[in-house]
């Protein structure tokens, strides 16, 4: 059986959940997990509905058929095969846990994406990178040709047909140009919990601050640096006891799963825009499952 999924954003109106199951069940399908979430501040309704396809109904049948419904309710609405592996391209600088914790993830298959492209502007990773057979773009920025060095980076992801960037401490700002024309489609990961500590040492500035608890932040990038909607969070415990140094090392940890479970997310259409913030939905059951172990 062919297993889809169905993600729908509208004005919350009655009668939304009745008209979803009742098109699916009479076109054959079954479903098989469903979460929904109606925001009463804003009036906004999100739903992703997983099912599959019991009689063998096409995915562009079922899109096609939808419409009407679609329409009757305002809806925003988008079919996907969850076979489908998206295209995404991982931008690096020197700081490598992020992109090795990634391409560990993808080839045991915890993390189903298709990597079409690694981007750099350092020379690092380019020996893991191939060694993956994945291909390795060196792209050098300065303040002089950032908007050329952009330019070749935007020419990859349409080359490519990425559906995705991950910033995996890709320590250069995007232009505001390519921020807008990427909204939704880049992810970075923000080596804070809190979004007080900004710049290139906020372990440093939470030591000095004497904090107990430090963590990272995935986020949509957007042109406000490191204020994008987030996606996901987490933290670890600290003492007085640890050093800067100590900060860094337990960071890198955090920044490594928080960014992995940002992108499982989005890949697999969870994440949905409300805003400055998100609606993410739980995993579907099996969506973590790898299909190997080592």
């Amino acid at each position: 059986m062919d297993k889809y999924c169905l993600t729908v954003t509208c004005e919350s109106k009655r009668g939304i959940v009745a008209a979803i199951a009742g098109y699916l069940a009479h076109n054959g399908c079954n479903i098989t997990d469903s979460s929904q979430f109606d925001d009463t501040q804003t009036g906004n309704f999100f739903m992703r509905v997983s099912f599959s396809s019991e009689e063998g109904i096409g995915l562009d049948t079922l899109r096609n058929g939808f419409a009407d419904t679609g329409e009757a309710f305002g809806m925003d609405f988008a079919f996907h095969d969850e076979s489908r592996k998206m295209k995404v391209i991982i931008m690096v600088s020197r700081f490598g846990h992020c992109l090795n914790d990634l391409l560990y993830r993808w080839r045991i298959g915890a993390l189903p994406v298709d990597i079409v492209a690694v981007i750099s502007n350092h020379l690092d990773y380019q020996k893991p990178v191939v060694n993956h057979d994945i291909p390795f773009h060196y792209i050098k920025v300065t303040k002089e040709n950032k908007r050329e060095a952009e330019a070749q980076q935007m020419r990859i992801v349409e080359e490519t047909g990425a559906e995705l960037v991950v910033l995996a401490r890709y320590m250069q700002v995007l232009s505001d140009e390519m921020s807008e024309k990427m909204s939704g489609r880049i992810i970075n990961i923000h080596h804070s919990f809190l979004p007080s500590f900004k710049g290139a040492n906020p372990y440093k500035q939470a030591f000095e601050r004497g904090v107990k608890l430090i963590g990272a932040t995935s986020h949509y990038v957007t042109a406000d640096l490191d204020e994008g909607p987030i996606i996901e969070q987490d933290t670890v415990r600290v003492t007085h006891a640890q050093s800067p140094s100590d900060y860094v090392s337990l960071g890198r940890d955090v920044e490594s799963q928080v960014l992995a479970r940002a992108i499982h997310a989005h890949i697999r259409r969870r994440v949905f825009l409300n805003g400055n913030k998100t609606v993410v939905f739980p995993a579907s059951p099996g969506s973590y499952a790898s299909e190997r172990m080592g």
